[in-house]
């Protein structure tokens, strides 16, 4: 069994097959461990039936990334399991493959990435002009957890050693603070 951890937005996202639970919680750190043992329970899991561990890297709360990486990779290896990293635009485009991504960062530009574009940001300006590349536009809602676990599977199956780290497609607050003092 994969279980696919998301922590890169508000709040807590975990898939376990065909189990799917969204978590509302005012601190992810604090509630990120037992909040995924608890869903563990609700589906009648065991630590030990998990065979990989898929985590979302990207884009999204830099914070939160970090902390679901670092969890995903502490329970991985306290388990001796693979950890798959994944992130938003290959959810996206495994269920629309000729789809243009287009994500509203939260801070004036758009995350955006398809077959035709690396991903990136980019400004409403250039998203209107570059989306009309692409058959369809997706990103204005969220993600379907669930289709990670076909990606996920398929990373497995081709032993992709893919390394976990989070894809941050701009510098940090702090960062950007630091830049311009």
């Amino acid at each position: 069994m994969i279980l696919v951890i998301n922590t890169s937005g508000n709040g807590l996202e975990f898939v376990l097959d065909n189990h799917h639970k969204i978590v509302t919680v005012e601190k992810q750190s604090t509630a990120l461990p037992s909040e995924t043992e608890k869903f563990l329970s609700e589906c009648g899991v065991k630590w030990t039936d998990l065979n990989a561990i898929g985590v979302v890297v990207g884009p999204g709360s830099f914070t939160g990334i970090r902390m679901g990486i670092a969890y995903a990779k502490g329970l991985a290896l306290g388990l001796k399991i693979p950890v798959i990293p994944i992130n938003a635009f290959e959810i996206y485009l495994a269920k629309t493959p000729d789809a243009f991504v287009a994500i509203d960062s939260g801070r004036g530009d758009f995350f955006v990435a398809s077959k035709l574009h690396e991903p990136c940001t980019m400004s409403i300006e250039e998203v209107e002009t570059e989306q009309m590349k692409c058959p369809q536009t997706v990103g204005h809602k969220p993600f379907d957890l669930t289709d990670a676990i076909n990606v996920i599977n398929q990373k497995l199956a081709t032993a992709s050693n893919e390394p976990v780290v989070p894809m941050y497609l701009r510098p940090s607050y702090a960062e950007e603070k630091t830049k311009n003092a």
